[in-house]
């Protein structure tokens, strides 16, 4: 009797177990929204509209470079003999960078002073017999009117007289030929000591004492150094072909260089090109690019300016220490500010989505007999047994909650930031957004549906001013 008062014990017990089982996944289903749940509504994360400034950005990479930059390459062929600076020296204008061995300019001026000298000396020669050959040719002409000498006598003095002033001329000629190339040998003598054109950092230096270089007479020379200010960097970056058309001129610009990742600095535009620089032409990877450059306008490399200008800026302004040491070849991003709105209505960018109003209409109104113009006009697909036309009237929405149900309200859009969008039409400040999920904004949620505001998943720290 005991044994069967236990084996029904433990059948109740059994029994509470498996209500209890069913009770709590029961609860648990409930409260996931998979039964009983419909009345709840669809699950969604919201957010407030706000009146907020939105400020358009078009981003792009580049590299660091000086806003200007000398290269220095010889006039003339030699060995450097002397080189007088060494990469990172700051030199002003005139000091002396390059002596190029002068000993064969120097011989080619000896010789074409030589040369001039037998040139004039052939000069006076020429003018003596100028002078002989006029005294000939005035006597035989004297002797002619009398009768003297025959003609053929005459001609012939007066024609030695001629030339000879045609010698004296050529001479003269001849004189100022050596003069020019003696000035020229000159000049070449004067090129082999080599000058910085402005004040500046030598970079890139590219030459050692002993080497031999080429001068630019009928090609480019050796690149030997380049003299840059580094005062006055800039960001050259590559701007998409389909943001270049909101970047202008003097835009102002935030500027990330990667070696320092805490900081960002001020720039403005200043040069943009009309030329695009197109990479994969032909293929499906095909992508146009232009090239856009921005001034750095916080102050930088002032250890680069010279002395003088490090120990005034740091005496007005001491509390102001830091000052960035760009150097060229940098990575830098740049954020271009476009264009500003200031106080209007904003909502995060995800809120935004399109849905077609034609389904909206009746299935079977959205199938008309057309006219043969409106057949032509007709963007979608036509249907040639009956001339029907399935039309799209595809709008930008958002979801706005009221009561508890998602309303859907058409909206006009302007500029956009990272987070957020303008609306300039369809929703007013203080409306309560549906944000999320993506599936349910873009394919769930529909207008008149009841909703449960659940802002506890959201990323609400991505959505706040």
């Amino acid at each position: 009797m005991s044994k069967k008062k236990s084996s029904t014990k433990k059948l109740l017990i059994w029994t509470g177990v498996i209500f209890g089982i069913i009770i709590v996944g029961g609860l648990g289903l409930k409260y996931a929204g998979v039964i009983g749940g419909n009345d709840s509504g669809i699950g969604v994360q919201t957010a407030q509209a706000k009146l907020k400034t939105i400020t358009q950005l078009v981003s792009a990479s580049g590299k660091v470079q000086p806003e200007i930059e000398v290269i220095i390459r010889p006039d003339v062929s030699g060995e450097i003999i002397k080189l007088a600076v060494k990469e990172g020296d700051f030199v002003r204008k005139g000091d002396l960078l390059v002596r190029i061995k002068p000993d064969i300019y120097q011989a080619r001026i000896d010789e074409l002073n030589a040369a001039l000298l037998t040139q004039k000396a052939r000069l006076e020669q020429t003018r003596a017999s100028l002078i002989q050959a006029e005294s000939s040719y005035l006597k035989n002409k004297e002797l002619y009117e009398k009768d003297i000498i025959s003609e053929m006598d005459y001609i012939q003095a007066k024609s030695n007289w001629d030339s000879q002033k045609a010698s004296l001329k050529a001479s003269e000629y001849q004189i100022q030929s050596a003069e020019a190339q003696l000035q020229q040998a000159k000049e070449e003598l004067e090129q082999t000591v080599i000058r910085a054109p402005q004040d500046g950092t030598v970079t890139g230096l590219a030459v050692e004492a002993g080497e031999r270089v080429l001068g630019n007479s009928q090609m480019a020379g050796t690149e030997m150094m380049r003299i840059s200010l580094l005062d006055m960097m800039e960001v050259l970056v590559e701007v998409n072909e389909n943001d270049i058309v909101n970047v202008s001129s003097g835009d102002t610009a935030r500027i990330e260089v990667d070696a320092y990742p805490e900081r960002r600095f001020n720039g403005v535009v200043t040069e943009i090109a009309n030329s695009a620089r197109i990479q994969g032409t032909g293929t499906n990877e095909q992508v146009t690019n232009y090239q856009v450059k921005v001034r750095i306008v916080t102050p930088h490399n002032l250890s680069k300016s010279g002395e003088q200008l490090v120990r005034n800026q740091a005496s007005e302004n001491p509390e102001k220490t830091f000052t960035p040491d760009f150097k060229p070849g940098m990575s830098a991003t740049v954020d271009v500010e476009t264009k500003t709105a200031t106080n209007v209505v904003s909502i995060p960018i995800q809120a935004v989505t399109v849905r077609d109003f034609a389904k909206d209409k009746d299935p079977d109104s959205t199938k008309t007999t057309t006219t043969e113009a409106q057949i032509v006009n007709a963007s979608d697909q036509v249907s040639d047994d009956n001339l029907t036309v399935n039309k799209e009237d595809i709008r930008k929405v958002v979801f706005i909650v009221e009561d508890g149900i998602a309303k859907r309200s058409e909206v006009e859009t302007g500029i956009s930031d990272n987070t957020h969008i303008q609306v300039l039409s369809g929703v007013e400040a203080g409306d309560e957004i549906v944000i999320g999920s993506y599936r349910t904004l873009s394919k769930d949620l529909e207008n008149g549906d009841k909703v449960n505001v659940n802002n506890e998943k959201a990323v609400l720290a991505n959505l706040e001013d």
